[in-house]
């Protein structure tokens, strides 16, 4: 069941910053600015914006979403019959006399003197790894996974085919049943059918009536460009089959592989360039890669440093706001075992350094140009 026991307990409105009245355009609004600040990414060692991250992700997964929106109201709304689940709740109601699985199950069934909606799928979770070039550029690929689904014998109603489920003589096929406590009355699932609202004179053998089977399924997952690590992406229906209500989600948690000469640092890509002593201190020219394949050239000025970075426009990972940087970082290639004739010409120039120079020392993280 889609409802949480931890809806009454947690504002998803309140996480995102928003009122419970807000449009879905502004949900999604707040939910992407705070995604953006708070994302690992632009905070790197930071767990306490982390937990802050997953939080939003969560809230946004709820709220964000139309249906399971109304659902996260209606329980909100129930709030104060917490205390039903043990012990003195708000109002002084007695505990121990009502299980909150219940309020959950006849909320969603249409509540009392209402037609059922029947029972929501159950979200399902699953894991897709890509590449690194993949999850930069986005691929559209498939997950394969093993869950309930409608069963293939009698299309998920649990009747031999031929046949088909009767409506329930005891609830008239509603699949609830009317009980009054006191001041109150609730709707409790019908006891004869179960809730289902129907029964079965002559169920399919396969899936013994139940109407579900267990089977391997392929899923089309579409990724987006620039996806990031443990990023979760949801495939609206495509979880486990409800009873009477709609289908569950997919979520497909994202896992991107580590790339053996590129890095990424949000939408900007990041690469090491080696270059050699002379260049650094009469600059040069030099091809730096792409990811895509082939080089751009790069002038490197006269006396630059190791760790020193350049920027090279819109070579970086496409984004919404517009496709990243590459940021290139010099790294000055010092031989491990010069030749006779290098360490000879390194001798001469230490002997014609006679005197010290003062000049800036740049930090590393400090991007020094920008190359088209």
């Amino acid at each position: 069941m889609t409802a949480q026991r931890e809806w009454f307990e947690k504002d998803y409105y309140a996480t995102l910053g928003v009122s419970k009245d807000a449009s879905g355009k502004d949900i999604t609004r707040a939910y992407r600015k705070l995604a953006r600040q708070l994302h690992p990414d632009a905070n790197p060692g930071n767990q306490a914006t982390e937990a802050r991250f997953k939080e939003v992700s969560a809230a946004y997964d709820v709220v964000g979403d139309e249906a399971r929106r109304a659902e996260y109201d209606q329980v909100r709304q129930m709030g104060p019959m917490g205390g039903f689940s043990g012990g003195p709740g708000p109002g002084g109601f007695p505990g121990g006399g009502f299980d909150l699985g219940d309020l959950f199950g006849e909320m969603f069934r249409g509540g009392h003197g209402g037609g059922g909606r029947g029972q929501r799928g159950a979200d399902l979770e699953t894991r897709l790894t890509l590449s690194f070039t993949e999850a930069v550029n986005g691929v559209t690929t498939s997950v394969h996974l093993v869950s309930d689904a409608a069963c293939s014998t009698c299309s998920g109603n649990g009747a031999r085919p031929g046949t088909r489920p009767m409506p329930c003589s005891s609830c008239g096929g509603r699949g609830v049943q009317a009980e009054d406590q006191g001041p109150f009355s609730f709707s409790r699932p019908c006891g004869q059918c179960g809730g289902r609202g129907h029964h079965i004179e002559d169920p399919c053998a396969p899936c013994r009536g139940s109407g579900m089977e267990r089977r391997p399924r392929e899923v089309k997952v579409r990724v987006p460009a620039g996806v990031d690590d443990g990023q979760r992406i949801r495939i609206k229906g495509r979880g486990e089959p409800g009873r009477g209500g709609p289908d569950g989600d997919l979520f497909v948690v994202v896992a991107v592989d580590s790339d053996g000469r590129f890095g990424r640092r949000g939408r900007h890509l990041t690469v090491s360039v080696p270059i050699s002593y002379p260049q650094a201190v009469l600059g040069a020219q030099i091809e730096v890669p792409l990811l895509e394949g082939g080089t751009v050239t790069l002038k490197v000025p006269a006396g630059t440093r190791s760790g020193q970075t350049f920027r090279v426009k819109r070579r970086g990972v496409p984004a919404k706001g517009g496709t990243g940087d590459l940021l290139a970082s010099i790294e000055v290639d010092v031989p491990a075992d010069p030749t006779d004739a290098e360490r000879a010409a390194v001798e001469a120039l230490a002997e014609a350094m006679t005197r010290p120079r003062t000049h800036e020392d740049p930090s590393p993280d400090r991007i020094e140009e920008e190359t088209s």
